[in-house]
């Protein structure tokens, strides 16, 4: 059975920073590309980060990049993101995501992935 299982959310001050973990299991980890989207209250899901299997690249979007980093750990089936420098326009509800097919190019399209957590809620305050 695919689990992933995302958390570290929290309230944070603007400029703050945080870390999410997703803890997977059931698959093969070090095969499949990574991410994170977000999806802030009434909002339609928004990509965040991605990451392919070998973490040999990362992709990150516009209103994100050079804040969040995106990391993996394959030998503990463990994803992250690192947040700094947080707004508040990233409050949002996180989910860590695995992308169809493994050894496959990562996507940015929520519908390109099978597997979401079950999310980890950033709140971050002027």
């Amino acid at each position: 059975q695919v689990l992933l299982v995302d958390s570290g959310g929290g309230l944070v001050q603007a400029g703050g920073s945080l870390r999410l973990s997703c803890v997977t299991r059931g698959f093969i980890f070090k095969t499949y590309a990574m991410g994170w989207f977000r999806q802030a209250p009434g909002k339609e899901r928004e990509f965040v980060a991605a990451i392919s299997y070998s973490a040999g690249s990362t992709y990150y979007a516009d209103s994100v990049k050079g804040r969040f980093t995106i990391s993996r750990e394959n030998s503990n089936n463990t994803l992250w993101l690192q947040m700094n420098r947080l707004k508040p326009e990233d409050t949002a509800t996180y989910y860590c995501v695995r992308k169809k097919g493994s050894f496959s190019y990562y996507s940015t399209d929520p519908y390109d992935h099978d597997y979401w957590g079950q999310g980890t809620q950033v709140t971050v305050s002027t």
